[in-house]
């Protein structure tokens, strides 16, 4: 893909851009594309436990969160611009939303990654989603003030949730990361205060990868031990060929 198509990925907390949707972003670096994570905040206080029961400050927490997706996002190739809403909970604010209308604008998007609609264990996810796609459709608004141009109308696929049964995900894409699936799996040892989701997420990856090959048959070639990452798209696709 040229690098003039940007992919950008909107995660209310720094471990969801990794377990998610780390193959998709290795995927696209990659290929020469630029990749940015807006990443709404550090998960200092909902996705941090060990590090809250070594008795830390919430500002070290923050300290140890940011550290770990800086690497988590050089191992994948992408840059990663914290925003630091706090979360548990995540809010809307207008300063953030601000910020979040100019990073669209200044990168112009083709593809936007973001969270489900729903999440019943993380009330921050589904916040996460809307600040993502009200911040996308207030970057496609002429009278809208901010900076740069007005983007058009990029696509937003939703990456899986960590219990997709849960929360209505039914996925329509399966994507193919067993060439970048190491890059993925450094990425996921960055993350030392939840490591103990990188079992869960190497196994979620394998049976993925299972799907995918039985659902492209050998059309793509896909290896035994395939990975792959679920998706469902939010706005129609738009082609003028069905294949």
């Amino acid at each position: 893909m040229p690098s003039e198509d940007p992919l950008l990925v909107v995660t209310a907390h720094p471990g969801d851009f990794v377990w998610r949707a780390g193959g998709a972003i290795a995927l696209a670096t990659q290929r020469g594309r630029r990749a940015v994570i807006a990443c709404l905040s550090f998960g200092e206080r909902g996705e941090s436990a060990s590090l809250w029961r070594k008795g830390l400050s919430l500002d070290e927490v923050k300290a140890i969160r940011r550290e770990e997706g800086e690497k988590a996002a050089n191992a994948l190739g992408a840059e990663v611009v914290f925003f630091d809403a706090g979360d548990y909970p995540l809010t809307e604010t207008p300063e953030l939303m601000r910020a979040l209308i100019d990073l669209y604008r200044r990168l112009q998007p083709s593809v936007v990654l973001t969270h489900a609609a729903q999440d019943p264990y993380n009330i921050d996810h589904p916040a996460a989603r809307e600040i993502a796609l009200k911040a996308r459709i207030l970057a496609q608004a002429p009278g809208v003030p901010g900076e740069g141009e007005v983007i058009g109308a990029p696509p937003v696929f939703c990456f899986e949730p960590h219990q997709p049964e849960m929360c209505g995900f039914h996925p329509d894409v399966l994507l193919d990361i067993t060439p970048v699936w190491e890059r993925k799996l450094a990425a996921m040892h960055s993350l030392g205060a939840q490591g103990h989701l990188v079992e869960y997420y190497t196994d979620l990856g394998r049976r993925r990868g299972v799907q995918a090959k039985r659902n492209s048959g050998p059309n793509l070639g896909l290896p035994v031990d395939a990975y792959a990452e679920a998706y469902q798209r939010i706005y129609p696709q738009v082609t003028t060929e069905l294949d």
